[in-house]
């Protein structure tokens, strides 16, 4: 029945109820916010505080809700703040422009976490250092979500009242998710562009990367903020100026008494919680499970998978604006979630080490399934309004979809908190990944410094470095020397001598001690005879020394950073009893490091050096390699709950009554009611 009423109304959109293009555009490209800046945080910060600094998945996970539930007191008053504003802009524009600015700023600032050696000495242990980070993570994360909300809510308020067509609704809102969908194509690569040297640096991690990654995010979105302000338009809004104001908790109450928007944010919040899921899980199984803890090829990966997620999303939005009329909203809506059910399924096929490319089947699957339902959702909630405006007079989209989109960022919050509690009961091991890409750090490091004073010979007269270059790698070899002198000796204080594995803690530290006071003394004697000295006097023998020393400097660091996984490993194979063979195995594959590192000669050939460092660096991704016990337990949390909250947003969508011939009656209502009110008052006037 719905599908001949759906058919009998199809295509008869009027003319004042079109949007020009100039204007489609201009609202569509607002989904940059709330689509890929939301995921940006969403996935990537979980992930980078998880695999880049060693931060708890559990703790990521309650850092990531805290800002959700402060969504559920901003979310309400920035909604009723939209509605109740009269100013001379409008009601929605001015929070646009401050929104967009403030998510800039804020974007920028939540990767500037304070890291490194010279930051954590400051802690009297590891645990205060990393709450120090966790909270810094959790302020910015405040900020940037309310930004968020000051941007988002009063724009999707707008786009509500932009039109009183429930399908050229469903095409604004098509036109947000198409221009979201189109930035979110970047938003995977963003991790691949933090993983390159050229952002990060030698030994630097995805979040230095992102440090300037950001920088460029930000001066995309502060001009359109701009251009939101200037070139939107509020059509309703000569008629709801004269509206009178209403108390906040009378709008809340309202809006959480309409039985369909109940029903519609119920569905919304169950597929919310359960498919966000797949985003912060669905970033390990390529890193970990295809690749074998390859962070490189993983993030690579992960651009080409999000590239194919964006552009499916993209070409999803035409097909759903010609089912939609057809079929009817709530129907498609039950197609949607059938769609995101079969690409959880077909994830047990396609994730296959063997053929990593297969993981763009679910992929398609799932962007088109994701694009259809949260498209529809926000149109629907505007149906739910107009519903609403019939019944009462008075338009109060702002307190309607802040309460709806409060409870998708629940969903997804609630997702991150227990997804990063069953990261830490798969045994997901973090400290592994991040002790692994610190001695990676450390070659590299070494690598590039051999790189330089390779490129010096070659610049001089191939006998020996350049004076400048020599001069100034000695210096910055000295400083850093100096510098983890003292993180070692506060290291080495903090060891108590209570055990046998504590003695030997004691001992290695005490000789690394000692390597480095006399690096740094080498060092120092260096520096004196390049500062009295003409540039044209320094000797063959002067410049392998610098050498060797400014190398001996991280050749040390990599031997620390070794021991300390070394140390983590025999740990955790006393603790897992689940994984002590891989923890076996990988303890014999980093004594073989350990050995080759310290036997390292940093006094031969340059070119043999970089050869060695190479060999090195190719021993470094297997030492990633996560259990088999952790891998299954992933897959099969990330496959199965998605599924199982699919029948329950199933069973809430049944339930939703406002059917296409409802609509068409209540928009043809609307008009004749709004008629009626403006010949009364050119009467009056």
């Amino acid at each position: 029945m719905e599908e001949q009423q759906s058919s009998q109304y199809k295509n008869k959109t009027l003319a004042e109820d079109r949007i020009k293009f100039s204007q489609l555009a201009a609202f569509g490209s607002g989904g940059i916010i709330p689509i890929a800046l939301f995921n940006v945080a969403g996935i990537l910060v979980g992930l980078m505080g998880n695999i880049s600094l060693g931060l708890s998945a559990f703790w990521l996970g309650v850092i990531l809700i805290i800002p959700r539930l402060w969504d559920a007191v901003s979310d309400p008053i920035i909604g009723h703040l939209s509605d109740n504003a009269r100013t001379r802009w409008g009601r929605r524009r001015p929070f646009l422009l401050v929104g967009g600015i403030l998510v800039a700023v804020f974007f920028v600032m939540m990767w500037w976490i304070p890291k490194g050696d010279m930051v954590r000495v400051w802690f009297p242990s590891e645990a205060g250092y990393q709450a120090f980070q966790l909270g810094y993570i959790l302020i910015s994360l405040l900020l940037f979500f309310t930004a968020c909300t000051i941007f988002e809510i009063p724009h999707g308020a707008l786009g509500m009242e932009m039109t009183s067509d429930q399908h050229m609704r469903t095409r604004l809102f098509s036109a947000k998710s198409f221009v979201g969908n189109l930035f979110a194509m970047s938003t995977p690569w963003l991790f691949a562009l933090a993983s390159m040297e050229f952002f990060k640096g030698p030994g630097g991690t995805e979040v230095d990367g992102m440090r300037y990654v950001s920088l460029l995010v930000a001066a995309i979105i502060i001009p359109l903020s701009f251009w939101w302000f200037f070139s939107l338009r509020e059509p309703a809004f000569k008629r709801v100026v004269k509206q009178e104001k209403t108390p906040f908790w009378k709008n809340m109450k309202h809006a959480a008494s309409n039985k369909n928007f109940i029903k519609l944010t119920l569905t919304i919040f169950t597929l919310a919680m359960g498919f966000n899921f797949v985003n912060l899980l669905g970033s390990y199984i390529p890193i970990f499970y295809i690749f074998g803890g390859d962070k490189v090829a993983g993030a690579y990966l992960l651009g080409i998978n999000g590239t194919v997620w964006a552009v499916t999303g993209l070409a999803a939005v035409f097909p759903l604006n010609w089912i939609s009329p057809r079929l009817g909203k709530r129907k498609t809506l039950m197609l949607a979630i059938g769609l995101m059910a079969a690409a959880q399924i077909s994830k047990i096929f396609f994730y296959n080490p063997q053929y990593p490319y297969l993981i763009i089947i679910p992929t398609m699957l799932l962007s088109a399934g994701m694009l259809f339902f949260f498209t529809l959702g926000a149109s629907m909630v505007g149906d739910i309004c107009d519903e609403d405006d019939l019944n009462t007079g008075k338009r109060t989209e702002g307190s309607f979809y802040s309460i709806f989109w409060w409870f998708i960022k629940m969903g997804t919050a609630l997702a991150s908190f227990v997804a990063g509690a069953l990261i830490v009961f798969t045994m997901f091991d973090q400290t592994q990944v991040t002790r692994v890409d610190a001695i990676e750090g450390s070659i590299k490091e070494m690598r590039n410094e051999v790189q330089v004073f390779q490129n010096a010979e070659v610049a001089s007269d191939a006998e020996t470095v350049a004076f400048p270059v020599l001069e100034t790698r000695t210096a910055a070899a000295l400083e850093e020397g100096r510098e983890y002198l003292v993180y070692l000796e506060k290291e080495a204080a903090r060891i108590e001598t209570d055990s046998e594995e504590q003695r030997n803690r004691v001992e290695f530290f005490s000789k690394a001690i000692h390597d480095m006071q006399t690096t740094v003394h080498g060092l120092e004697n260096v520096m004196e005879e390049i500062l009295v000295a003409d540039s044209q006097e320094k000797t063959n023998s002067l410049t392998e020394e610098a050498t060797a020393l400014s190398l001996r400097v991280k050749q040390i660091k990599a031997e620390v950073n070794a021991f300390h996984l070394e140390s983590h490993l025999k740990t955790r194979a006393h603790e897992s009893e689940k994984s002590e063979e891989h923890y076996r195995e990988l303890l014999e594959k980093i004594a073989s490091m350990r050995s080759d590192l310290s036997s390292l000669d940093t006094s031969v050939s340059l070119q043999a050096l970089e050869t060695e460092m190479l060999e090195l660096e190719e021993r470094i991704v297997p030492l990633k390699r996560q259990s088999s016990y952790t891998l299954l337990m992933m897959r099969v949390v990330e496959i199965g709950l998605p599924i199982l909250l699919s029948l329950f947003s199933l069973f809430f969508v049944t339930r939703y009554s406002l059917t296409e011939e409802r609509l068409q009656e209540i928009k043809q209502l609307l008009k004749a009611r709004n008629a009626k009110r403006e010949q009364s008052e050119l009467k009056d006037q």
